[in-house]
């Protein structure tokens, strides 16, 4: 069996070489669409494709850039799209609380707008100044003097023909009355006694006689005030269809292409012949249309001919692109204002306020998923307007079935828009999963990549976006030495040599503190030692708790050997992740084994600290020794296994390896040497597999050494798996250049067994059997004697070692 050797520096970071890299300032065009193919591939079909249900889901890690590459995208092809029209609510003149919408073409929604308020500035000089004309005064007068005559002539024939009777008609407090006269005076009832009884009941006949016509007069006041009326609001409406005339049919000659606007008009023109006499009024305090004042009496109010533009697309070229930032149900959907007047609430069509959905309306709306389902209500409004192609603006309480009082009902605007979410995987795949309607109205998915391979074309493409970065943000342009070093932190972060990340806000954020340092050193350009010392930065800005960690290590509160050699014990390796710093904490890991019934006690889930994947790596440690010491008798063993010093959770299999390495010193009684670390998964094949966190977990085991100086014997035995994910600080390279440190990659449990205990493995032989004096066959040896004692105690008879031989 080979025996692995310690890793050349070379392979513990790869090097950008600086001369691979294009010049500074090469003006080749850069691409934004680095290892994003497939995802903005996606993008343009969503954008492409104009069928329902075929709204975008954007998808993938914090960070990548989604949010620009795809507005990019979207905002090259609306320009390419003709400017959607215009939407403005009016009055609804027939029904009060259902305002219309109006569509007119880009730009003509405003000079409608401005048509309405001139027609009205015009008609509040021309219709008081007609009503005080001469002629309409004159014609007033003739109707109220042709009404007096009237009444004026009935009365008069009346009392002229009770004058004849010597009957007079006279005004009392309670109206008309008629009495007997004499010599043109009125007879009081004691003297009217005093006449003879048939002249008395004579006029008391003829009194009631004319009693009736006064009747018939007084019925027909009422009526012939009727007449004046009318014909008072016929000479009204003459007058104010005189002035409104020609300034209507100037507004119509403008929209003679639009019935809608053309129908709305007329309306108007018949709601001024109506009301036209409100001109004449003084105008009302701001405020909701005919809203009541003090005492009952209605002011005059010409808002009800205002145009309320809710959507301008004037001056746009191309469709609209709209972020959305905060979307909450009316930021969306549109909203209802109310105002306060004389303590009441009142509303009309011009406080209906336009949504997101609105401004998109023809174009596109870019929304992140996340913040929209946070806010109450408005994902299923979302979903009812795709649905429906159409935008229904209404209250939340109406929404959610609260609403009982009476409010507008806004005519629904037609909706053609692409809906854009933008987010993480985990919600679209939670969608997808859990609301049947999601993948009927996003049928698109892009979803975006953290990667991308790092070769020759790719690094000099990289090279590129960094200088474009630089010269878009206005930052100092890099050395090709910076640049190299800004590269090979890219696959730092992407945790892999082969690799280059592609959480590009990493990145930006590694180039504005490597601008800053570089004027604070006094440097014309981005140097090397700048995005170094900004690296520095981040890391001293983040490792407080790493370095109290560390600490405890040092001073030996938490216990962990760096050198000599223990029985059953091993310095595991564990990362912790703090927001967006990581780090590695070796943990010393002990086993113990003694006769059993085959178990292997992972103390840690005992006690419920251990994890599920932690768990299945302990079980499958039972599966590896059965497999190779117990094919031909029980395993009758019992063995702990603990994190020493472990006060929270425990979870992944990366110390599964750690873990066998501890029961085979356990179980052969061979030390195991304490400079070294180990950190790998293992399967029942006792094959060694690939883990997460390798540099973070070299970088911790380093830092304790080094500070407990370096001896040469120290390193960490790493899966050879985890090799092409190396890419280490300097100083751990340098260490290992030097021959003070190590780092072995090992294929199988085997061969860290031998490099951590110098003992042969051991091979078995064609029975099964390990030789004697090997980790193996010391460890075979012991469980046939835990097998030989379980038989001797489960037969009651005393143990015999030739048993089992």
């Amino acid at each position: 069996m080979r025996i692995p050797e310690p890793l050349a520096p070379d392979r513990l970071y790869t090097k950008c070489d600086p001369e691979d890299l294009p010049p500074p300032g090469e003006a080749d065009e850069v691409s934004d669409d680095l290892g994003q193919e497939r995802a903005l591939d996606a993008v343009r079909f969503g954008i492409g494709i104009r069928r329902h249900g075929y709204n975008i889901f954007v998808h993938g890690p914090p960070g990548t850039g989604k949010y620009p590459l795809v507005r990019r995208q979207i905002e090259q092809a609306a320009s390419e799209m003709p400017p959607p029209p215009d939407w403005c609510y009016v009055q609804n003149f027939q029904e009060n609380h259902k305002p219309r919408a109006l569509r007119l073409p880009a730009g003509r929604g405003c000079r409608l707008r401005g048509g309405m308020e001139t027609l009205i500035r015009e008609l509040r000089a021309t219709i008081p100044a007609a009503f005080e004309s001469e002629d309409y005064q004159a014609r007033a007068q003739a109707l109220q003097s042709q009404f007096s005559q009237q009444q004026e002539a009935a009365f008069n024939e009346l009392q002229e023909r009770a004058k004849a009777l010597n009957i007079g008609l006279i005004r009392t407090p309670s109206g008309l009355a008629l009495a007997p006269t004499s010599k043109g005076e009125v007879v009081n009832p004691e003297a009217f006694r005093q006449w003879p009884d048939d002249m008395q009941e004579k006029i008391r006949s003829d009194i009631a006689e004319l009693e009736k016509e006064l009747q018939e007069i007084l019925k027909r006041l009422p009526q012939w005030d009727r007449e004046r009326r009318e014909q008072l609001r016929g000479l009204n409406q003459e007058v104010v269809s005189h002035a409104v005339g020609q300034l209507i049919e100037e507004l119509r000659k403008d929209y003679q292409d639009l019935p809608d606007v053309i129908d709305y008009i007329e309306q108007v023109r018949a709601d001024l012949l109506e009301n036209g006499e409100e001109f004449r009024a003084p105008e009302m305090p701001a405020g909701p249309q005919a809203a009541p004042v003090r005492g009952g009496a209605r002011e005059p109010s010409f808002r009800r001919y205002e145009v309320n533009v809710i959507v301008d697309n004037s001056g746009r070229q191309g469709a609209p692109v709209v972020y959305e930032d905060l979307p909450t149900h009316g930021n969306v959907i549109g909203r209802i204002e109310q105002m306060a007047q004389f303590g009441a609430l009142t509303t009309d069509f011009s406080l209906i306020k336009p949504g997101a959905l609105h401004a998109a309306n023809g174009g596109y709306l870019l929304v992140d998923a996340r913040k929209l389902f946070m806010q109450p209500i408005i994902w299923e409004e979302i979903k009812h307007a795709l649905q429906a192609n159409e935008i229904r603006i209404h209250g939340l309480t109406e929404a959610l079935g609260f609403a009982n009082t009476v409010t507008l009902q806004p005519q629904p605007i037609p909706l053609d828009v692409k809906v854009v979410l933008l987010g993480d995987a985990m919600i679209y795949y939670l969608l997808s999963q859990s609301d049947p309607d999601f993948p009927e109205l996003f049928k698109v998915a892009a979803d975006f990549d953290d990667q991308v391979p790092r070769n020759h074309g790719n690094t000099a493409r990289y090279a590129r976006m960094i200088a474009d970065t630089a010269r878009r943000e206005g930052l100092r342009p890099l050395s090709r030495d910076a640049t190299a070093r800004v590269i090979e932190q890219a696959a730092r972060i992407a945790a892999d040599s082969e690799r280059l990340t592609l959480r590009l806000r990493s990145i930006d954020d590694l180039l504005y503190e490597a601008d800053y340092w570089a004027g604070q050193n006094g440097n014309g350009e981005i140097a090397v030692h700048d995005v170094q010392q900004s690296i520095d930065a981040q890391t001293r800005r983040a490792d407080r708790i790493r370095e109290r960690s560390q600490e405890q290590i040092l001073r030996e509160t938490m216990l962990i050997d760096t050198d000599g050699e223990a029985v059953g014990q091993v310095n595991g390796l564990s990362v912790l992740q703090l927001g967006e710093f990581a780090f590695g904490k070796p943990s010393r890991i002990t086993a113990r084994v003694r006769l059993g019934r085959g178990e292997v006690l992972d103390i840690e889930r005992e006690i419920d600290l251990g994890g599920p994947l932690h768990s299945k790596g302990v079980l499958i440690l039972s599966g590896f020794l059965g497999e190779r010491f117990a094919r031909r008798h029980p395993l009758a063993l019992s063995a702990s296994l603990v994190f020493e010093q472990s006060y929270g959770g425990v979870d992944g299999d990366s110390a599964s390896s750690t873990e066998l390495y501890a029961l085979l010193s356990a179980l052969s009684g061979i030390p195991i040497r304490q400079s070294l670390a180990v950190t790998g998964s293992v399967n029942q094949l006792g094959q060694v597999q690939a883990i997460g966190g390798v540099n973070e977990k070299i970088e911790g085991f380093f830092d304790i050494c080094a500070a407990r100086g370096l001896t040469g014997r120290q390193g960490v035995l790493i899966p050879s798996s985890n090799v092409k994910h190396l890419m280490l600080r300097q100083d751990v390279v340098d260490a290992a250049a030097k021959g003070k440190f190590h780092v072995y990659p090992v294929e199988t449990i085997d061969q860290g067994i031998e490099l951590l205990t110098g003992v042969p493995a051991g091979e078995p032989d064609q029975e099964g059997d390990f030789p004697a004096g090997t980790v193996n066959g010391l460890a075979q040896a012991t469980l046939r004697e835990f097998a030989r004692s379980a038989r001797n105690f489960a037969a009651g008879g005393a143990s015999d070692p030739e048993a089992l031989s």
